[in-house]
């Protein structure tokens, strides 16, 4: 059967028409691309589900890596040639933002760029440290999810006080290189006095000098410690955790992978939350909308963490008040 020539231009046509539905129909979901910046090293414990929390978040969100999203990951731990060489190298992914975690992550890249989006968690006074121009106004290209302001500083040794009223020294550990560990440890001497407690900083550069500098403050009595958040408390936290329990000095630490690895007590707030929340964010900048006019949120949720097991090989019997404001007991 023979077909006119008309008829057949028709039926060009008309199947013509539908070839782009069917194109648009098979073309893939445009894929986008998030960096994330961690603090420590990939087989670090608390690392794993800051990530996870992360991931699960954009997921909810409809972002799935592989399908619509791509997500590179670096892990430079606390090594400061490894967090540059990392932020330059994420940098030059060409990514749509980046997740950094913690200040020395964020000071990385935005020495290397003021214009792909950055979103933080657990960073410590992002306006203190220059990141932002204000929590309500971010401003350029960074916001995200501050840990503590210092001021929570000070609560760490009203409790250290609370459930070791005889100490009247403390040794506070610290990051020297960071403006936060100067601003925490302001706020801890700034309180001391009311207390009736002698705070003495001890620099953290290096596991040598904090082994020193503790066991030279333990050869005297009544002696506590507090140890104050950054990249490097993290790395050395094994070595602090077990000097504290050898010269048995009561301490409190700002979180709780300290407490469930045999430190004492913890307060502070929960940052795989904040991770979580991150994702959020990043769907938004993904989605049209500016760092700039995202505020920096503060944390919602603290905890407070103790370790009866270490408590009594220390000799404390913790008040009962604060057990009672206890969110996790470890025993």
């Amino acid at each position: 059967m023979s077909i006119k020539r008309r008829e057949f231009i028709s039926l060009l046509g008309g199947a013509a028409a539908t070839w782009p539905l069917a194109a648009r129909a098979q073309q893939p979901e445009r894929m986008r691309r998030i960096g994330v910046l961690m603090n420590v090293e990939a087989d670090e414990p608390v690392g794993q589900p800051r990530i996870a929390a992360f991931v699960e978040g954009l997921q909810q969100l409809g972002w799935t890596d592989g399908r619509n999203v791509r997500i590179d990951t670096r892990w430079p731990g606390g090594d400061p040639d490894r967090v540059r060489k990392y932020a330059a190298e994420l940098v030059g992914l060409a990514p749509n933002v980046i997740l950094a975690s913690a200040s020395p992550s964020v000071a990385a890249l935005q020495r290397v760029t003021r214009s792909v989006p950055i979103v933080f968690a657990n960073v410590i006074d992002p306006v203190g440290a220059g990141f932002v121009a204000s929590l309500a106004r971010p401003g350029g290209n960074t916001t995200g999810f501050s840990s503590f302001e210092y001021s929570i500083s000070g609560k760490w040794l009203e409790l250290l006080k609370e459930i070791a009223p005889n100490v009247i020294r403390a040794a506070v550990v610290r990051d020297p290189a960071l403006a936060a560990g100067i601003g925490q440890f302001a706020a801890i001497q700034a309180m001391a006095p009311s207390l009736g407690v002698e705070a003495t900083p001890i620099n953290m550069r290096d596991a040598s000098e904090i082994e020193r500098a503790i066991t030279a403050f333990a050869r005297s009595p009544n002696g506590g410690l507090i140890l104050t958040g950054s990249a490097l408390a993290v790395v050395h936290r094994d070595l602090i955790i077990t000097l504290a329990a050898h010269h048995k000095l009561p301490a409190v630490y700002y979180r709780r992978l300290y407490v469930t690895d045999g430190g004492l007590i913890s307060y502070g707030p929960d940052i795989v939350d904040q991770f979580r929340l991150a994702a959020g964010y990043v769907d938004r900048i993904l989605k049209g909308e500016k760092p700039a006019d995202l505020p920096v949120q503060a944390p919602t949720k603290y905890e407070l963490v103790i370790n009866l097991k270490t408590a009594k090989a220390l000799g404390l019997a913790l008040p009962a008040t604060v057990l009672a404001r206890a969110d996790a007991v470890i025993e």
